[in-house]
């Protein structure tokens, strides 16, 4: 990776896709393979907010979420060297969008962590903590994926499954799909 400035320190990668594909977990296993640390954009809102993201939903409503993380994911684009996992929705703010293709641009890597309902559901729990998917939740999450699946494809430059395997597997996918981009000499597309 090249480039100076702001650039200098963009996170080796970036993981996005819905509930239940394993960001956060996946962002860890990588960080310990690689020796680097992780950082997970709802774990900033949370510190910014002084409460949790289903706290900030309820009391502050979905578009004060939505400020507090687009802010969160621009900071960690410059500031963050490591693994990045962005929230779910994260990647609908058309501004987040302009930062991933910049990011992307200059030699960045975001991965798509893919995974069906019939996985993500035990990984979700479908519990409260996750305030977009109360009511029917397996009906919301396939809603979800349906209307974001498109721009998690739009700004990702590889796609991982997640279906039924491990984090410590699924990170030894994002490494080899990564060794076959530069294999390939397609860094940054």
């Amino acid at each position: 990776m090249t480039g100076g400035g702001a650039l200098s320190t963009r996170p080796r990668v970036v993981l996005v896709g819905p509930p239940g594909s394993g960001k956060s977990t996946v962002a860890q296993a990588l960080a310990g393979r690689w020796h680097l640390s992780a950082r997970d954009t709802d774990g900033d809102v949370e510190r910014v907010a002084g409460k949790s993201v289903a706290d900030v939903f309820v009391e502050d409503g979905e578009p004060r979420f939505r400020e507090l993380e687009h802010a969160a994911v621009l900071a960690a684009l410059a500031e963050h060297d490591g693994v990045l996992a962005l929230g779910g929705g994260a990647v609908l703010h058309p501004a987040t969008q302009e930062a991933l293709a910049a990011y992307r641009a200059a030699g960045g890597v975001v991965v798509f962590l893919d995974v069906s309902l019939r996985h993500a559901a035990p990984r979700v729990g479908f519990n409260q903590s996750r305030p977009l998917l109360l009511g029917n939740p397996r009906a919301r999450w396939q809603a979800l994926m349906d209307e974001r699946r498109p721009v998690y494809e739009r700004v990702a430059t590889v796609a991982v499954s997640t279906d039924g395997i491990a984090p410590a597997q699924v990170a030894e996918r994002i490494e080899d799909a990564l060794a076959q981009r530069r294999a390939d000499g397609d860094e940054g597309r």
